[in-house]
């Protein structure tokens, strides 16, 4: 499918702030990205660059006084997921058998106290017998146990938070699904990016498990179908992948996300016993 994204983001400055946006779609083997452009109002020297491991692509603007400004990013993005139709996925991969990469995702992080749910994803998910069956598992476990509210929780909400008070929105829906995955020695990442069919548009937050040799997409909300991402980033949970990260002093006025189909006809699905999942690489 071939995608126009969009996203445009406004701040007011009050003091010397350096911005890190993370709005770019990636470049990978499943994603090509046709034409893109980015515009700053008021015009503003920026740096792009790549995160170390390729997960991410980087804008770095440092705004040395008190001003508005806007950063605008459009693209057009050819993706080409591969769906996973039969029941290949479900093998594990021994903990000593994982490349050091890999294994990173196994470890708590900032958002995903895997080690403090340990407990209770056994007690849920522990007779669950193949891996890819306890991510299914714990995906629809999330979906029926998290009310998603909007504004119910903010950039310091963690899967413990999360878990406690029964409410979130897609990032922590997100965190929570990896934490569980983690806490099963089953490594687990957090993907960002433009979703297709999402009401209301905005950046979409879900997580990918690992698996029989590929990093296998799951969205608990049940937002927005699997097959109709368009990739951002991928990391240990959103801090690796926030949308913008601020150091300094400035204040949102504004965001507008948008995915539409450019080319191709589109047939979504999202999680069934016929389509078992999606690998955007």
């Amino acid at each position: 499918m071939k995608y126009n994204v969009k996203s445009s983001l406004s701040y007011r400055v009050n003091m010397p702030t350096t911005f890190i946006f993370n709005i770019h779609a990636l470049k990978t083997s499943n994603q090509t990205i046709w034409e893109e452009h980015l515009n700053l109002e008021p015009s503003m020297k920026i740096e792009e660059y790549n995160s170390h491991d390729d997960s991410s692509r980087f804008v770095r603007l440092k705004v040395h006084k008190p001003i508005d400004f806007s950063l605008s990013y459009s693209a057009v993005v050819e993706v080409t997921p591969n769906i996973i139709y039969e029941n290949n996925s479900k093998k594990s991969i021994a903990v000593q058998k994982l490349d050091s990469y890999i294994a990173s995702f196994l470890y708590p992080s900032r958002y995903c106290q895997s080690d403090k749910l340990m407990k209770f994803a056994y007690k849920e998910f522990g007779d669950v017998e193949t891996v890819y069956d306890k991510v299914v598992a714990i995906t629809n476990w999330v979906n029926g146990n998290i009310d998603y509210v909007s504004g119910s929780t903010n950039s310091q909400t963690s899967a413990m938070d999360t878990i406690t008070e029964r409410a979130g929105v897609c990032r922590d829906f997100a965190h929570l699904s990896i934490a569980l995955c983690r806490a099963l020695s089953i490594p687990a990442r957090y993907f960002t990016g433009y979703a297709y069919q999402l009401k209301p548009q905005d950046f979409h937050a879900c997580f990918e498990a690992y698996m029989d040799g590929q990093w296998i997409l799951f969205d608990p909300t049940g937002l927005a179908p699997l097959n109709g991402f368009v990739k951002i980033a991928t990391g240990r949970d959103a801090a690796d992948s926030a949308v913008t990260s601020i150091f300094g002093n400035a204040t949102g006025t504004g965001i507008e996300v948008n995915c539409e189909l450019a080319e191709g006809n589109f047939e979504g699905f999202k999680y069934d016993h016929n389509h078992l999942g999606v690998s955007y690489g």
